[in-house]
């Protein structure tokens, strides 16, 4: 019994999912795309700059002598973290959908 409705639950929940992705316009389809692709591209260069600013003593000694080392640390750690998150927006792709 339990198994004949978890199956048709999750036939219901596949129907939904695909319900609302042909419920989208070419155009609304196009932004989707683009805003995934933008916040995927962010998120590289944010978490890559949080990077460079953790290991900043390792590549320039002159740019890391003008600032503290835990202030750029901090920094980096939160850079990393906002580019994980930008990424994780451009997988979920969750722009259109009522909140």
């Amino acid at each position: 019994m339990n198994s004949k409705l978890f199956s048709l639950n999750c036939a219901q929940i596949e129907n939904m999912s695909t319900t609302e992705n042909n419920d989208l316009t070419t155009r609304e389809k196009g932004m989707i795309r683009m805003r995934s692709i933008m916040d995927w591209g962010m998120g590289i260069m944010w978490t890559s700059m949080g990077i460079f600013v953790i290991f900043i003593k390792n590549i320039n000694k002159d740019l890391a002598a003008r600032y503290d080392d835990s202030t750029m640390k901090v920094f980096g750690a939160i850079c990393i973290i906002y580019g994980i998150f930008r990424m994780y927006r451009g997988f979920k792709k969750n722009y259109l959908k009522e909140r």
